[in-house]
């Protein structure tokens, strides 16, 4: 019988399709590139038509070689990389490096790894698609040729080890622009006003909020003017203008796009993107689930479209019907137009069967698989449901000239709030009592005088820096986990709790970009630039053509650049841990798996300690400084700077306060202090610390 071959990326998807094909079919991985521009060089043959060259990736000679032994035996060769530009191009790699020209080559693709999905593909094979391919050579060429020619003149200017990248070094500009923002921001004072009234034969009072004179809303910008204003209402009488009853409805939420499920992520599960990532991947490549083997849970995660397929809607739809019933199922099936800059090659993400409940594998998966796959399932069933719905309440409250106001809502009708509640539609509901009517008799109880200052923009967490990258149309779906992860291995930003700051070096390097090359990180340039990238895509615009246009511009900065801009020093953090060899205050300085202590006096003194993030607290057993650490499988804990003769360790952070119950210290916990005593369990808000 003929042997057909076909080559996936990843092992992990060897185990599950070698399932569902038959003897006739040998299934192997690329893992991943074989071919690429070499590391010593650019590899741009700027004199020579931009021709990219291109060499087979150090290590995989072996690999390369099994696989030509394969292909040579097989009668068809089915490439079956990912269903993306990257994949297309590496599919296209394999082809030279297995020396495929003259063999038959089928293309398939498949949006998730199950038994039909694949049998599907195979079906309908198709040719290589070179723009996919082109698309993916001018996005490769232009990163190499910024990264290649800025980065050395970074070297030069500031130090060695820096990088500049087309998208990296926008992200890294919207981001000093934001701390600008905030560092101008000049807070302007405003007061509120708000009104404690009994209501005649109700027990608890209501609380009204002050609106303004006459009809016009205004606004109480000082102490003074609120203090006259409460003297005005002395011995007013309050009454019931108006009360609006109405019903709203919260629309159900589109299932997941990459950049929708990292935010969401990020905000639900505090993952961070390129977590979110890595364990996407996983779910799509398959898990190991007792009595099935492997099996892939979700569909594609690269996508940056909310298109659903027919079969998945009606299986969703079914789904629903028999486990929350028919008022639960979306009569009419909303429609949600893309970003104007989605490519809609693929699906939105979603559950492979949305039968596969998430508690029915709970124990299957590890906790962060399992919870990263409850919010995707949760999301999905909710974008097939119906509204949740709600019944609003509005009152207008008089005295004298002056309006209050006050509103409820009550949730008459779940809907998709039954299954899913994002993080976002976490919401108070109000509550009035159902007997408040325009005679019910009003008796002032209290005024409730606040001051307030207008907050700076909010720092940026990187589920807002994806929000804003997509918003802006700067780099695409499986671009935006990677720009993060760079800027902070390069040290240019720094995270704290959840927000983004930029480091001295981050701005450092953010004003020789401004200064040297404004075209390269202008967001609309970028913007535009990716525009065209995604003309090349569709088959409109020619790769070279790009390049021609904009490499030129880049040699004569980068020239300009060398001659012109002044060296600049970026001064080490200095600690206030004193080096026990010198005496000299230790700095801060970054290597390969991270910060360590140094001595400013090398190389004279060679001394040189882990860096410890200190939490400000003192440890409960010999109070010395506790520290985070991480431990070996990338978890960050808590633990005594006096290790190994004080063994104190706490996965949560300890805090200074002290439990009221029995006085053991509290830890964080979320929203909450916890306290540590596992007998005591006692628990307070943050807010109320």
């Amino acid at each position: 019988m003929s042997k057909n071959l076909v080559i996936v990326e990843s092992p992990a998807k060897v185990k599950t399709i070698k399932k569902f094909l038959g003897n006739n079919y040998d299934v192997a991985a690329s893992m991943g590139h074989v071919r690429d521009l070499p590391k010593s060089q650019m590899g741009i043959d700027v004199e020579h038509d931009y021709e990219p060259k291109y060499i087979t990736i150090r290590g995989k000679g072996d690999l390369l070689a099994d696989l030509r032994k394969r292909a040579k035996k097989a009668d068809k060769i089915y490439l079956a990389t990912d269903p993306d530009r990257e994949g297309e191009a590496i599919s296209w790699h394999l082809v030279y490096a297995l020396k495929l020209e003259d063999k038959p080559i089928y293309r398939i693709t498949f949006n998730e790894i199950t038994k039909n999905a694949v049998k599907e593909s195979l079906k309908n094979p198709r040719k290589l698609d070179m723009d996919l391919i082109d698309a993916q050579q001018a996005r490769r060429v232009l990163d190499r040729v910024v990264g290649y020619r800025i980065s050395p003149l970074l070297w030069q200017k500031v130090k060695r080890g820096l990088s500049a990248g087309r998208v990296q070094s926008v992200a890294l500009r919207i981001i000093c622009d934001r701390e600008d923002e905030i560092n101008a921001f000049i807070p302007e004072e405003y007061w509120t006003l708000d009104v404690s009234l009994n209501v005649e034969g109700e027990k608890k009072p209501i609380i009204a909020h002050y609106y303004g004179e006459n009809g016009k809303k205004a606004r109480l910008t000082s102490k003074a003017e609120t203090e006259k204003l409460m003297a005005s209402l002395k011995g007013a009488k309050y009454s019931i203008e108006e009360i609006k009853k109405g019903e709203r409805s919260k629309k159900a939420p589109q299932p997941f796009t990459t950049s929708t499920l990292q935010q969401e992520a990020s905000k639900a599960l505090n993952f961070s993107t390129q977590k979110t990532m890595r364990l996407a991947q996983q779910l799509y490549e398959g898990v190991d689930i007792k009595g099935e083997g492997t099996v892939a849970l979700i569909t594609y995660l690269r996508t940056d479209s909310t298109r659903v397929a027919e079969e998945a809607v009606l299986s969703a739809h079914d789904f629903i019907d028999k486990n929350y019933g028919k008022e639960y199922n979306q009569a009419k099936p909303q429609t949600q137009k893309n970003q104007k800059n989605a490519q809609d090659a693929h699906e939105a993400i979603r559950p492979t069967d949305v039968t596969r409940i998430p508690v029915q594998l709970k124990d299957e998966l590890p906790r962060d698989l399992y919870r990263l796959y409850q919010l995707i399932w949760k999301r999905f069933v909710a974008s097939r449901m119906s509204d949740a719905r709600y019944e609003t309440t509005s009152v207008k409250i008089s005295a004298k000239e002056h309006e209050f106001t006050l509103s409820a809502s009550k949730r008459i009708f779940d809907g998709f709030m039954s299954v899913y509640i994002s993080e976002d539609d976490k919401e108070e509901e109000g509550v009035l009592s159902g007997s408040l009517s325009k005679s019910s008799k009003l008796k002032f109880d209290a005024f409730d005088a606040k001051q307030h200052f207008t907050q700076p923009p909010a720092h940026y967490t990187e589920a807002s820096l994806v929000r804003e990258l997509e918003e802006l149309g700067i780099g695409r779906p499986s671009t935006y986990a990677p720009t993060i992860t760079t800027i902070l291995a390069r040290h240019y930003v720094t995270k704290e709790q959840k927000n983004i700051y930029a480091t001295e070096l981050g701005n450092v390097v953010n004003s020789i970009m401004k200064e040297a090359f404004p075209e390269v990180v202008d967001v609309n340039f970028t913007a535009n630039m990716e525009t065209l990238l995604d003309g090349v895509e569709e088959g409109t615009v020619k790769w070279k053509t790009i390049i021609e246009n904009f490499y030129p511009d880049l040699d004569e900065a980068v020239k300009n650049a060398e001659k012109e801009l002044e060296k600049v020093k970026v001064e080490d953090e200095v600690s206030d841990e004193i080096c026990e060899n010198c005496g000299r205050n230790m700095v801060i300085k970054y290597g390969p798996h991270g910060k360590f202590l140094a001595c400013p006096g090398f190389p004279e003194c060679r001394n040189a300690k882990p860096f410890y993030e200190k939490v400000g607290v003192e440890c409960p057993k010999c109070g010395k400084d506790i520290v985070a650490k991480m431990s070996k499988k990338g978890r960050r804990f808590y633990g005594c700077i006096g290790y190994p003769e004080c063994d104190f360790t706490s996965w949560n952070k300890p805090t200074a306060i002290k439990c009221e119950k029995c006085g053991s210290y509290m830890v964080e916990k979320g929203a909450r202090l916890l306290c540590s005593n596992p007998e005591c369990g006692h628990s307070i808000s943050k807010k109320n610390s």
